[in-house]
């Protein structure tokens, strides 16, 4: 079975309870039952297949149809996501910061879904690519996803780079799962830490009561994928502050996830605690979801070896914030056209940055 990058949909995840009265009772049938009624039922036969594909785990291992309970052990089963219908071409502008043969780097505006899921089955990126590439990209993505190799979030702005062709896709996934491709986010936070930097290692995973949520999570838990982020302050403000997270590992939504877990949600995420503050009341019309921009993007180019830095401005809206806090705090109003600060890669001292 190949290995399955990062940039994939997370797994759902059922985790059930064996009580007294199922000791004894096969793993299949067992599933079966437990989930019978339930928003995800699974059926014995499918039950027995995610057995074999070892998503269905026992006290944490694998476990095969034909295993007998214990009363009292703890069953996850990892349903894989559903593969959206196939996406057609869809005359959308897009905001091309590079483009040649092999890659094409896009400024993705908040708002836009990278690619087809249930509920957004148009307006998405790769709509918009398959028309403006006239149907040229890479396929490995299968056909709902198609030139795509890594993703940013909905309501998260900023750089994504597509493949034109299966080479091309290739050499950026194993870019990617080598950690070669260095991607740097600029967050305002709810807060101030304490600290001017530091890195959050703590494992990513769906949230084991709300399926739509990602959570930290124990290592070992089910569904707890490894995730690492570095972070530092650039600006402080009364009650927030600007900060630049560069990603070690790619989890959904890792650094919403991340910021939240030590204090700080990112400001304005709904799902994360980033709009409970009166500031956010106040300018919520500054902002269509979490204040978080991927600035700069660097990669090795797949055809020619070069290394390439990209960067895109931040949005309109994050700037007038940003005019705002500035003001509270008394300092002097700067990158009123969007200008990234601080240094590339200033956030990890090993980041070695690019050129265009």
């Amino acid at each position: 079975m190949a290995e399955r990058l990062f940039d994939e949909p997370e797994d759902e995840v059922l985790l059930l309870s064996a009580g007294a009265g199922h000791a004894g009772m096969r793993l299949d049938s067992f599933v079966q039952e437990a989930t019978a009624g339930s928003e995800c039922p699974v059926s014995r036969s499918r039950a027995a297949k995610l057995c074999s594909e070892g998503r269905v785990l026992i006290d944490g291992r694998p476990g095969t149809k034909n295993d007998r309970l214990a009363g009292g052990a703890a069953v996850a089963v990892l349903l894989p996501a559903p593969e959206p219908d196939r996406v057609g071409p869809e005359d959308i502008p897009l905001d091309v910061v590079y483009e040649d043969g092999d890659i094409i780097v896009v400024d993705k505006p908040s708002g836009m879904v990278v690619h087809p899921a249930p509920g957004h089955t148009s307006g998405t990126l790769c709509s918009a690519l398959l028309f403006h590439c006239a149907g040229s990209l890479s396929g490995i993505g299968g056909v709902s996803r198609p030139g795509i190799v890594h993703r940013i979030d909905r309501d998260t702005s900023g750089l994504i780079v597509c493949a034109k062709n299966d080479a091309a896709h290739i050499s950026l996934s194993a870019q990617l799962k080598d950690r070669t491709v260095h991607r740097t986010y600029y967050a305002i936070l709810c807060g101030n830490p304490r600290d001017d930097a530091g890195t959050v290692d703590a494992p990513v995973g769906r949230h084991p009561s709300d399926r739509k949520r990602m959570a930290v999570l124990r290592e070992g838990d089910p569904g707890a994928r490894p995730a690492v982020t570095y972070w530092r302050i650039l600006e402080r403000y009364p009650g927030f502050c600007l900060a630049e997270c560069r990603l070690g590992t790619g989890r959904t939504h890792q650094i919403r996830v991340h910021m939240a877990h030590i204090g700080h949600p990112v400001f304005g995420d709904p799902v994360y605690g980033g709009d409970r503050t009166p500031f956010y009341e106040k300018h919520k019309n500054l902002t269509r979801g979490q204040c978080l921009h991927a600035g700069r993007l660097e990669l090795v180019h797949p055809r020619t070896g070069e290394r390439m830095r990209f960067e895109c401005p931040l949005p309109p809206e994050t700037v007038k914030l940003l005019g705002i806090l500035r003001a509270s705090a008394g300092i002097a109003a700067g990158g009123a056209d969007g200008s990234l600060p601080g240094d590339p890669g200033a956030a990890d001292s090993d980041n070695d940055s690019g050129r265009l």
